[in-house]
C-alpha cells in the first residue's frame, strides 16, 4: 500500500491515499504527463516580428517623419516601436525580436543596439528590399525567423497603441490548439468598418468569418493588429504564392494581356496576412481569437501620437511608475496627473506641467510656464509665462515669452492639435491655435487654423 503520493502543483501540495492499484497508476501518469508538458514548455523559443514599415507609408504623420522614421517618433518619453518591444520582453523563452521595414539600416543602427543592451534581449533590424506585404514580408525572412526553431511566432504592427497582452494571449493560443489567434477588441458600430470586421465563436473563440473594411456593418470586433502563429503560417503563405503563380500560368495559355494586368497589381510573392490568409482559413479551424478588454488605438496621424502617448502614460502608473514626475511646486515643478520628463531637460519650479504632458531630451522650460496634454520634442525652448495646450512642439524650436500654442484636441481631425516642426520658432505674444508649421519657419504674427508651408 502507497502511504502518500506528493504532488507539488500550484504551489500546493496535494495528498492522496489510497489502495488502490488503478488510481495509483492514474495520479503517476498524471504527475508524469505535468512533468513532461513542464520540460516542453521550458525548452520552447518565442520570437517575435515587428512591421515597422517604411518613409513612403508615413506620410500622414508628416511634418514630424520629416526628421526622423515614424517608429521612432516618442511616446511618453520612448520611441514609439520601444512599447511593442518592451511588451516582447514579457513573453516566455523569448529568443529574438525581428524589425521588419522599408527604412535604410543606417536609421535603425544606433537604436536596434541601444535597446538590444538595454533590455538585454537580441533585437535585428531587417530591410525588405521591394514590398512583399504583410504576410509576405514575414515569409520573405522566414530562414532567419526559423534560425532559433521556435515554436511559436508573434506578428505586430508598430503603429499599434495596446497594452499588448503577449503572454495571455500564448496561454491562450497554447489552450486553442489552432496555427494562429488574432488579438481582437469591441468597438462602437460607427466606426468598426474603419478596420478588419470579424466573427468568432462565443464559446470556442474560432474565428468564423473576416473581412477587411467592409461596406456594410459585420461586426463590432475588429483585428488590433497583434497575431501568434506557429511555424506552419510560412505553409499558409507559401501556398497562397504557388495558387497565385498557378492561375497565372493558366491565364498565360489563354491571354498574355490578361496575364499581364495580373501580374502587375498582385505579384506572387505579395501575400496580404489580412485578404490572403485570415480570410480564407476562417472557418477552418485554424484560427481564432482573444479579446482585449483594454486600451486600443492605431497610430495613423500626429493627432492620435498624442492621444496614444497619453495612454501610454497612463499606463506607466502601472507599469513603470518610476517614468513619471512627480512634484508639488516648492522645490520643483508642479506636476499634475501622468507627466513624463527627460533627466536631461530643466523645468523651472514656478512652471506647471500636466496632465499627460512628455518632455523630451535638453528642454528648457521657462518661468510661469504651462504645459497641457502636449509633446515636447529635444532641444526645445519654452519661455517664461508660455501656454501650450493640445501641441506637439518639434525638435529644437521656440517658443516665446506670453505666447500661446494651443489647439482644441480633436485627435481625429486635420487641424485638432496644433503642430510645430523642427526649428520652428515662435516669437514673443504670439498666439498659433490649431495650425501645422513646417520646419524652419518663423511666426511673428498669430496664426488659426492654418497650415503654413
Amino acid at each position: 500500500m502507497w502511504s502518500a503520493i506528493l504532488i507539488y502543483e500550484n504551489t500546493a501540495l496535494l495528498h492522496y491515499y489510497t489502495d488502490c492499484e488503478e488510481c495509483i497508476d492514474r495520479i503517476r501518469d498524471l504527475v508524469i504527463e505535468s512533468v513532461e508538458s513542464r520540460m516542453e514548455r521550458s525548452e520552447e523559443r518565442v520570437v517575435a516580428v515587428i512591421m515597422v514599415g517604411g518613409p513612403t507609408k508615413g506620410t500622414r504623420f508628416r511634418p514630424l517623419s520629416l526628421n526622423i522614421p515614424k517608429p521612432l517618433f516618442p511616446l511618453a518619453g520612448q520611441p514609439m516601436v520601444n512599447h511593442p518591444i518592451s511588451a516582447c520582453k514579457r513573453i516566455p523563452n523569448l529568443a529574438q525580436i525581428y524589425l521588419v521595414g522599408f527604412y535604410e539600416e543606417r536609421e535603425f543602427a544606433l537604436y536596434v543596439s541601444a535597446i538590444s543592451n538595454e533590455l538585454r534581449v537580441p533585437v535585428r533590424y531587417l530591410r525588405e528590399d521591394k514590398p512583399h506585404g504583410s504576410a509576405g514580408g514575414l515569409f520573405n525572412f522566414r530562414d532567419l525567423i526559423m534560425e532559433d526553431d521556435p515554436s511559436h511566432i508573434f506578428l505586430l504592427n508598430c503603429d499599434v497603441c495596446c497594452s499588448f497582452p503577449l503572454p495571455e494571449m500564448l496561454e491562450a493560443h497554447r489552450r486553442y490548439g489552432g496555427m494562429g489567434t488574432i488579438l481582437v477588441i469591441k468597438v462602437s458600430p460607427e466606426s468598426a468598418n474603419q478596420f478588419g470586421e470579424l466573427v468568432a465563436d462565443p464559446d470556442s473563440k474560432e474565428l468564423l468569418h473576416y473581412t477587411e473594411k467592409p461596406e456594410t456593418f459585420v461586426s463590432d470586433l475588429i483585428n488590433c493588429g497583434v497575431y501568434i502563429f506557429t511555424p506552419d503560417i510560412f505553409s499558409a503563405i507559401q501556398d497562397v504564392s504557388v495558387q497565385r503563380k498557378d492561375r497565372a500560368n493558366l491565364r498565360r495559355v489563354s491571354s498574355f494581356e490578361a496575364l499581364q494586368s495580373i501580374t502587375k497589381t498582385i505579384p506572387s510573392d505579395f501575400v496580404r496576412l489580412d485578404q490572403d490568409i485570415l480570410s480564407p482559413l476562417a472557418g477552418k479551424k485554424q484560427l481564432y481569437t482573444y479579446q482585449t478588454l483594454d486600451f486600443w488605438e492605431q497610430i495613423k496621424t500626429p493627432g492620435m501620437s498624442l492621444k496614444c502617448s497619453e495612454l501610454y502614460l497612463a499606463q506607466f502608473q502601472i507599469t513603470s511608475p518610476h517614468l513619471l514626475a512627480n512634484g508639488d511646486g516648492k522645490k520643483t515643478a508642479t506636476i499634475k496627473g501622468d507627466v513624463y520628463i527627460h533627466p536631461s531637460a530643466k523645468i523651472h519650479p514656478t512652471a506647471k506641467i500636466g496632465p499627460n504632458v512628455s518632455i523630451s531630451a535638453n528642454a528648457r522650460i521657462g518661468p510661469g510656464a504651462r504645459l497641457i496634454s502636449c509633446i515636447i520634442l529635444d532641444d526645445v525652448e519654452i519661455k517664461e509665462n508660455a501656454v501650450v495646450i493640445h501641441s506637439i512642439v518639434g525638435w529644437k524650436s521656440s517658443i516665446g515669452r506670453w505666447s500661446r500654442v494651443q489647439a482644441e484636441g480633436d485627435y481625429n481631425a486635420k487641424l485638432g492639435i496644433t503642430i510645430l516642426g523642427e526649428s520652428v520658432i515662435v516669437e514673443d505674444e504670439v498666439v498659433v491655435i490649431s495650425s501645422i508649421i513646417l520646419p524652419n519657419k518663423t511666426l511673428n504674427v498669430s496664426v488659426q487654423d492654418e497650415i503654413i508651408l
